[in-house]
């Protein structure tokens, strides 16, 4: 067996630099059970001359295996260990795109980009294609989108991603900020933007992009989609076809700053009311073996009570570990878990 050391990324986010550690461990152990097969053994923190990694040991790693840790949310450089020296591995990624996609945006009450792709990725490792995750193009759906977090993360990978989100103001900067960003790094798209119609009244606004990272591959139709709908997420399957996505992931309301509504109670600080709503509607989009990946604020639904709600839509909570070591904080207010739970097949 050899040795091998993760460097952590470091983390403009105080808060969340303190916690990556840990998080890396059970993220790495998601990777592990989901598409390396169970092979790495000893996974722990270590610190090496003063600077915070993660260890673990393995055989051999293969070209492939490097090629899917170089995902890890959290991943800066990977080493074998070899004696008292590290020796460097050439790590890539899937990732497509220039890395201001996720970063240049900067607003109040948006999630860390670093939690953001580690809610993805584990979501993924979680369904039935995770094998294919370095080889399919998965349809991602967020339908509390926000200002687009989640889906540039999977842009970046060259996933086809789609949005929901009420809120008229982020979505039109979201759209103004994509469409500019867009044409500044000079990618071929064709984007389409404004309101959508039935029976002569508009019912929403909608944001459909076609783009593509190569020349050649929008050339040849090899293109990717954004697609994303100003509209209440009750609503999400008028707009978007049933079974029609292999990933949902999103970051439920938080209690704090954040607020939901829903058709019984109006406007709600709690995830409970969203997701007793929400949850059946979103796991209808859901394609068999598909999973849906949900984090939200342990300081305003217990855990049990918010698997339980996912249950109830007909879906399958992955419930044991890693997938019961992703809690951390956030701020005095809040308590971050994350839920993930497949459609059977």
């Amino acid at each position: 067996m050899a040795l091998y050391a993760l460097l952590i990324l470091p983390s403009a986010n105080r808060v969340y630099a303190d916690a990556s550690v840990e998080l890396t461990c059970a993220e790495l152990r998601a990777f592990d059970r989901g598409v390396l097969g169970n092979r790495l053994g000893a996974v722990g923190p270590r610190v090496v001359g003063g600077v915070p990694y993660v260890t673990f040991e393995a055989d051999e790693l293969t070209e492939r295996d490097v090629a899917v840790l170089g995902n890890l949310s959290s991943g800066y450089a990977l080493f074998e260990v070899v004696g008292e020296l590290l020796r460097p591995m050439r790590m890539t990624s899937l990732d497509r795109f220039d890395d201001d996609l996720i970063t240049i945006q900067k607003y109040q009450g948006k999630t860390n980009e670093q939690f953001t792709k580690l809610l993805l990725n584990v979501t993924l490792l979680a369904s039935d294609h995770a094998s294919e995750l370095l080889t399919r193009r998965f349809r991602v759906l967020d339908p509390l989108c926000g200002r687009g977090t989640t889906l540039n993360q999977a842009l970046m990978y060259g996933f086809d991603a789609a949005g929901v989100d009420r809120d008229q103001k982020d979505f039109e900067a979201y759209a103004a900020f994509i469409q500019t960003w867009l044409k500044r790094k000079r990618i071929k798209h064709k984007a389409e933007f404004g309101p959508v119609r039935r029976e002569r009244q508009v019912v929403a606004k909608r944001l459909r992009i076609e783009l593509a990272a190569d020349k050649d591959d929008y050339k040849s139709k090899a293109t990717q989609l954004l697609d994303v709908v100003n509209v209440d997420t009750l609503r999400s399957r008028e707009f978007f076809k049933d079974e029609s996505f292999d990933l949902v992931v999103t970051d439920a309301p938080y209690g704090v700053q954040h607020g939901s509504r829903t058709a019984g109670k109006g406007l709600a600080r709690s995830p409970e009311d969203l997701l007793a709503e929400a949850a059946p509607v979103w796991a209808r989009l859901l394609r068999p073996g598909g999973a849906m990946g949900v984090a939200w604020n342990t300081f305003v639904a217990k855990r049990e009570l918010a698997a339980g709600l996912l249950a109830e839509a007909g879906l399958e909570v992955v419930d044991d570990e890693p997938y019961r070591s992703f809690r951390h904080r956030v701020d005095q207010a809040i308590m971050r878990d994350v839920l993930v739970a497949r459609k059977p097949a």
